[in-house]
């Protein structure tokens, strides 16, 4: 392979991965409504994109190892564009919670730290249980996770995307970790 067709074929296939990742993030807000930052993602992904194709189709006849590129680079862009998307951790998520023996307790932990938590009583296949119904950020969830797993380690919790939530609770002060941590208020 010459060193013109590698460069090239580098090109195509960072460039998929950049305007892959942002149509996977963009599809993801625009299901939760965001659409103004839809609309932006939407322009440069199509800005990207367009270089991509028009090359691949001036040169894909004489070199159609750049076919391979762009492939891998889009297979790429998905896997990186779903991680990219879980780590921004936008919106919101309900979080349900099912409990045999600590259902207080987990509630009771939870708002203590400031996030609204709804205890159900109910009848589970065994016996009695406690459903906690908690809408929190999607960034906080793994908090949540920890601190119930820690009150009952055989807890069962499914979670839910909401489309729209109105008047949403805002938990208390978290410590605030990784680059946001740059612009912690003092």
């Amino acid at each position: 392979m010459e060193p013109e067709t590698l460069l090239t074929g580098l090109f195509i296939f960072l460039a998929r991965i950049c305007d892959v990742s942002l149509g996977t993030v963009r599809t993801i807000i625009t299901v939760q409504g965001r659409s103004v930052a839809a609309f932006f993602l939407a322009i440069f992904e199509i800005l990207i994109w367009i270089a991509v194709v028009s090359t691949v189709v001036q040169q894909v006849r004489d070199q159609p190892v750049l076919a391979l590129f762009y492939a891998f680079g889009f297979a790429t862009g998905n896997l990186l564009g779903i991680a990219l998307e879980r780590r921004i951790a936008l919106g919101h998520i309900v979080l349900r919670v099912f409990t045999r023996r600590a259902g207080a307790e987990i509630a009771r932990r939870l708002r203590a730290e400031g996030q609204p938590v709804t205890l159900f009583r109910g009848e589970g296949m065994q016996g009695p249980i406690d459903e906690l119904y908690i809408a929190c950020r999607r960034r906080d969830l793994p908090r949540w996770l920890e601190a119930i797993s820690r009150e009952d380690p055989e807890a069962f919790w499914v979670t839910d995307m909401p489309r729209d939530i109105c008047r949403f609770p805002r938990p208390g002060p978290a410590e605030r970790g990784g680059w946001r941590a740059v612009f912690r208020r003092k």
